[in-house]
């Protein structure tokens, strides 16, 4: 037997030329482990947070307020632009209406010749383009909202006020009038219409053998 050196302990085999930090690697930390401490979060650092976003919340609101107010004031001022330009158009269509006036007449009496046929014609398209629509026809009948009456009389073959003749044409830009048609208009004649009736209905005993007897 041979005799233990008392002190030592055996240790087992390392291979020749390891060191010994490879025979027992050291355990690796492993990982998300928070380091000590940092288990709770600051209180004043949650406050902050909660102070800026509150802050990004109001000025959120207020950018998105003010842009809806600049697309408000854009479609305030595109109207009245619009607005504008037909009050601007009018206008100018109005002070021309005269000379439409007379150029009308001057085709009515064979008048329109030559190079004034000519330049009234480039006139009249310019104002079409413009918007200037011109209405009022014999036969329509009478509407207060877009004629005017100059004349007045009373007529056999009308069943109501109609327009018998168009004194001056009116015009109108879309759904504006800028002058009403200046008209003569002829009502039915007083007692006409009732002896209409009265002959309709003889027509009608005539044709069903006249009225029952007895």
């Amino acid at each position: 037997m041979t005799e233990e050196t008392p002190g030592f302990e055996e240790k087992p085999d390392v291979p020749s030329g390891a060191t010994p930090d490879d025979a027992e690697p050291m355990a690796a930390p492993q990982e998300g482990t928070a380091p000590a401490g940092d288990g709770h979060a600051d209180p004043g650092l949650v406050a902050q947070l909660d102070q800026v976003r509150t802050a990004l919340g109001e000025r959120t609101a207020d950018l998105q307020r003010l842009q809806a107010e600049y697309q408000n004031y854009r479609r305030r001022v595109e109207r009245d632009r619009i607005t504008v330009k037909e009050i601007a158009v009018a206008n100018l269509l109005t002070e021309l209406l005269p000379v439409l006036d007379d150029i009308g007449r001057a085709r009515e009496h064979g008048e329109l010749v030559g190079g004034f046929k000519s330049v009234a014609e480039s006139l009249e398209t310019v104002a079409a383009k413009m918007g200037l629509q011109q209405f009022g026809k014999e036969g329509e009948p009478f509407d207060p909202t877009i004629h005017e009456a100059l004349m007045h009389s009373y007529a056999p073959d009308v069943t109501e006020t109609t327009c018998v003749a168009i004194l001056q044409p009116g015009y109108r830009i879309g759904e504006r009038t800028i002058r009403p048609a200046r008209v003569a208009v002829a009502e039915p004649q007083p007692g006409a219409q009732t002896v209409k009736e009265e002959s309709a209905e003889a027509a009608d005993d005539k044709e069903s053998g006249g009225p029952d007897e007895g």
